[in-house]
């Protein structure tokens, strides 16, 4: 085992995954969270371990504060300290606001929003023991520009930023950095069936990005930048230049 431990929600695949890799690299022990897919989970665990590190997929649902508690308590008792923390997991429920519906809007605003007060509450309590550890919040530039059928992800999103930047204020006098990562457009699950042919007419480096462009701006904010806290650092291609 590794002396540093990262946990990464949503981290079976995609850009979750591509994060838990980049801190694998780095020589991290991971936590890859997941809520759906077991044999996704352990494939990744296994190509985790592959990278000389130790990781083990816990199930739970980010949105579920009962099951994010008796989940963390788990990690804590077993592991003793948590490291890092990527609050990567989140949905979409695309529509034009006069048409969504409440389910849609509290899907969104709970997976992508609330998760992360769930999962950082009791992740900070370990940290503030430690008097050290590193939060990198998945934001979007939506939630900086906004995006027309998207009201309740910008929302979201808007409100991750919002609570990244107040808990670097509340933590800092304890050793803790937070931050935010706001990709752009991202080769995902999430934009596979999009027609992308018409944004990166808007992207001035003309393509869509990785899951491991955004992966190495998480690292980045989580291991090498240990004096920048507060921050959202947009990774879009120059999107919203």
């Amino acid at each position: 085992m590794s002396e540093k431990l990262a946990l990464v929600t949503g981290a079976s695949r995609g850009i979750g995954k591509a994060c838990a890799m980049e801190l694998a690299k780095a020589g991290y022990d991971i936590i890859i969270n997941y809520v759906g897919n077991a044999e996704a989970a352990e494939k990744t665990v296994q190509e985790i371990k592959a990278l000389g590190v130790d990781s083990a997929a816990y199930k739970f649902d980010v949105s579920n504060k009962e099951e994010v508690d008796k989940s963390i308590a788990e990690i804590i008792e077993k592991y003793g300290r948590i490291d890092v923390l990527v609050n990567n997991a989140g949905i979409t429920r695309d529509g034009l606001f006069m048409r969504m519906s409440e389910e849609n809007w509290n899907a969104v605003i709970n997976t992508n929003l609330s998760s992360a007060f769930f999962v950082s509450q009791p992740v900070v309590k370990i940290m503030m023991k430690q008097r050290s550890g590193a939060i990198v919040n998945m934001a979007s530039v939506v939630g900086v520009s906004g995006n027309a059928g998207q009201a309740n992800y910008s929302a979201a999103k808007a409100g991750l930023i919002g609570l990244t930047k107040t808990l670097a204020k509340e933590l800092g006098s304890r050793g803790i950095r937070v931050n935010a990562v706001a990709p752009g457009f991202i080769n995902t699950d999430m934009t596979k069936d999009l027609d992308t042919s018409k944004f990166t007419d808007f992207i001035p480096l003309k393509r869509l990005g990785e899951p491991e462009d955004i992966a190495k701006a998480v690292k980045f904010l989580a291991v090498d930048a240990e004096y920048v806290t507060g921050q959202v650092l947009e990774v879009d291609g120059g999107l919203i230049i």
